[in-house]
């Protein structure tokens, strides 16, 4: 289990070390946040588009065997983020990241359904999700004290080590044999790997491009028409595409890339549905904190683990927790209550959220998500587990990898986006009123709705003929401007949360607590 265990920490920890690592990276690379966050949505983007591919690899290879394979890459591309001397270089890394990643994920889910049963099974299931969530700690932590006093780059040295541990471990895993009668969809694979890259660009250019017309920014246009909005219904329609081959495929009797039968009912694409959002929530809000505290505030990278840590540590809490309450209460009451959380939660922070993260009302509003996010994240994996055969273990691994790292991705570049979208106005609307004049504004960047923070406006105004009280009202708009945004994002997250209670009401009400055994006739 310790195997499994650390080979979810090694993705999850280089993950959540990326926000944490904002600033840090942003001053090494001399980028944008919005450079910056590429390499989150590029990760998301690798792993989302390859994970079926990589699902069926494990099936023809062995699981153990290639999961022994990608440690050993996923410990390449950490060695090549320690290394980084560009932010191009560093969006490469977790590219390799995330191809290595995309294989670990399905394996996880497998290698459990393997070596697993019962109750033990249940704890195996919850335990990955308490690992993600621990992940997230430790990597706040860590990335928070070293980012502050050694900088970003070591938290890459020490997942190196760490992949070294995972690789020893895994001699001691037990697989199913290799199947090379396995076929790998090419066609299948093409389709979902084009249509996750269309539909995450598309996301992550919104602001870059235009949502709907073309900026002045966009490669091309057609028609006037924004190459985002085309990305995004290109990669609808090869999404659509991908279901219909695959439906064909498994008609004529041949391997598809991933069994429909793990959504083949109501109840299982209701729970991807609700992960999808619980992740993407997650992700935006993850992004949005350290972006906030680092670079408008210009405070350290511990700043931020502290400010982060109730929620990390309550998701880790919720994530275990949930298990207990699988004998009581059935997955849609659970997933109901925790959904209200979330939305209280984001509502309440729209509302109390201040300049200073370490409130108390700030941080009880950070507490409430983190229950119902850690609880959703578990339970709603497990649904998916328990509905599907232990056959199709890997198949829902694959699903489970896509759903919730395209979700990261879109959660990411949708946060940025809205946010920047969102500053642009709330500063239009703020410049009417000011009285500084309009050269100045230009000057100091006032007129960029990208986020800057108080620190280097202030040293950007003083090199200019901004009196002390220009540069001091200058530094109050960048604040207050940034803060509004910051409260409308909220509240655009908890719509998207309520929104999410829809499909929670066709979740089952059986008690979710093992991988089932194949049935006769789904493996005729």
């Amino acid at each position: 289990m310790i195997a499994i265990f650390l080979g979810q920490v090694l993705m999850s920890v280089n993950v959540a070390a990326l926000p944490i690592s904002l600033s840090g990276m942003i001053d090494s690379f001399d980028a944008t946040p919005t450079e910056v966050s590429t390499g989150i949505v590029t990760y998301g983007l690798v792993v989302a588009a390859l994970v079926m591919t990589g699902a069926k690899l494990g099936q023809r290879f062995g699981w153990v065997v290639v999961y022994r394979v990608v440690i050993v890459v996923f410990a390449a591309a950490t060695v090549l983020m320690f290394l980084a001397p560009t932010v191009w270089v560093m969006v490469t890394a977790q590219g390799l990241a995330g191809a290595a990643a995309a294989i670990v994920v399905p394996a996880l889910v497998a290698l459990i359904a393997e070596n697993y049963r019962g109750e033990q099974q249940a704890t195996a299931v919850g335990s990955l999700g308490s690992a993600r969530a621990g992940s997230g700690v430790t990597a706040f932590l860590l990335g928070g004290i070293l980012g502050t006093y050694a900088g970003w780059r070591p938290v890459w040295m020490i997942l190196t080590a760490l992949a070294v541990v995972v690789f020893v471990l895994s001699f001691r895993l037990r697989s199913d044999t290799a199947d090379r009668s396995v076929e790998i969809d090419v066609v299948g694979a093409l389709l979902i790997g084009l249509a996750i890259v269309c539909l995450t660009m598309g996301f992550n250019n919104l602001n870059d491009w235009g949502a709907f017309l073309a900026a002045d920014d966009a490669p091309f246009a057609i028609l006037g028409v924004s190459p985002a909005l085309l990305l995004l219904v290109v990669g609808v329609v090869l999404g659509q595409l991908f279901f219909v081959w695959t439906r064909r495929r498994a008609a004529l009797g041949r391997t598809p890339l991933i069994s429909l039968d793990v959504v083949g009912s109501k109840s299982e694409r209701s729970a991807v549905y609700a992960l999808f959002v619980v992740v993407a929530l997650e992700a935006a809000l993850n992004f949005t904190v350290p972006l906030y505290i680092q670079v408008v505030q210009g405070n350290t990278p511990l700043a931020t683990s502290v400010a982060m840590i109730p929620f990390n540590l309550t998701v880790f809490a919720a994530a275990m927790v949930v298990v207990r309450f699988y004998k009581r209460f059935s997955p849609r009451d659970i997933a109901l209550v925790s959904f209200v959380l979330t939305t209280a939660a984001l509502i309440w922070l729209a509302f109390v959220v201040t300049n200073n993260w370490e409130t108390p009302a700030t941080i009880v509003g950070l507490i409430i998500f983190g229950a119902g996010q850690g609880a959703l994240v578990t339970l709603l994996f497990n649904v998916l587990v328990t509905s599907s055969p232990k056959h199709l273990a890997g198949d829902v691994g694959s699903l489970r990898g896509t759903t919730q790292n395209l979700a990261s991705a879109v959660g990411t570049a949708l946060a940025g986006a809205m946010l920047v979208g969102v500053l642009g106005l709330v500063l239009a609307n703020t410049m009417a009123s000011s009285s500084l004049p309009e050269s100045l504004r230009k000057e100091a960047g006032l007129d960029n709705s990208n986020f800057v923070s108080n620190d280097d406006l202030r040293g950007t105004l003083e090199q200019t003929s901004a009196t002390p009280e220009q540069i001091d009202d200058a530094v109050r708009i960048n604040s207050d401007a940034r803060l509004r945004a910051l409260k409308i994002g909220f509240l655009a997250f908890a719509a998207a949360s309520a929104l999410a209670v829809v499909p929670v009401r066709n979740l089952p009400r059986f008690d979710p607590r093992e991988i089932p055994d194949p049935c006769p006739e789904r493996t005729a």
